[in-house]
């Protein structure tokens, strides 16, 4: 039995799930280490420096939802949108010839409309979000 091509397999499917996966689990491990060293500094009495509460707050503050965040994802989806309808109407899925009521019915027209409602959803949370960058 040659074990070659279940090692190929294994070895693409490893690759993927340790690319996904990787970075968190590091993130992670990083976050409980330092966490672990501020807890062993404050049971020690030390003060806490304002750059080590800082770097602590950073990643919550960075990822606060914001005013101009939620307007730049929603030109993303709706540029996203705007391209793969685009795409189908050059590839000729969206119309044949001067018809252009088969443009309604392309398969892919119809899944422009997904990112589409995404972009308009956040352009319109920008709208109610107090937090500005």
């Amino acid at each position: 039995m040659d074990i070659t091509p279940i090692l190929v397999v294994g070895i693409i499917f490893g690759s993927i799930v340790a690319i996904i996966l990787g970075p968190g689990y590091l993130k992670s491990r990083e976050r409980r280490e330092t966490q672990a060293t501020v807890r062993a500094a404050i049971d020690k009495g030390q003060p806490l420096p304002p750059e080590v509460i800082d770097a602590l707050t950073r990643d919550v503050k960075k990822n606060l939802p914001s005013r101009t965040r939620d307007i730049r994802q929603g030109i993303i989806w709706l540029a996203v949108a705007i391209g793969m309808a685009a795409f189908s109407l050059v590839t000729g899925e969206g119309f044949q010839g001067d018809d252009w009521h088969m443009a309604a019915g392309s398969g892919l027209l119809g899944l422009a409309c997904i990112p589409a409602t995404v972009g308009l959803a956040f352009i319109v949370l920008s709208f109610f979000n107090k937090n500005k960058d």
